[in-house]
């Protein structure tokens, strides 16, 4: 049982830099999955481009996913579960990973997943300050 002076009621609550960070994670996650759309939408009818790109949104929406569990169990008052927390940080590295193998030669599709990487980068550094702020 949680006491509100338990120190894992603490870690939940977190303290400012902590909830900061979730919040960037969470800004980030849906800035990414935007972006990652806007590249869809420009690699129209490229299917190879395409499916790169379904790959990148695929892994946001799972790391969206694991964050939605934490922040049910957060909010619950238990702790975070860490198959979710890897959860997120896979669904990240996987759509890193589908951004950065996604090649076009038209400048508008290229243009939209330099922004997509450049987002799903910052959401990635968000999470990682989440695990090293919220102890």
């Amino acid at each position: 049982m949680l006491f509100p002076g338990d120190s894992n009621s603490k870690r939940q609550l977190g303290n400012l830099s902590c909830n900061i960070a979730r919040l960037k994670t969470v800004a980030g996650l849906t800035k990414s999955a935007k972006s990652i759309k806007s590249a869809i939408t420009a690699a129209g009818s490229d299917s190879a481009t395409v499916a790169q790109l379904q790959t990148a949104a695929d892994g946001i929406s799972s790391a969206q996913a694991g964050v939605a569990t934490i922040a049910k169990s957060l909010l619950t008052g238990q702790q975070a579960p860490a198959d979710a927390r890897q959860q997120v940080a896979d669904g990240l590295t996987a759509a890193t990973s589908a951004l950065g193998s996604t090649n076009s030669a038209d400048e508008a599709v290229s243009s939209a997943v330099a922004t997509a990487q450049s987002n799903v980068a910052s959401t990635t550094t968000a999470g990682n300050q989440v695990v090293s702020d919220c102890k």
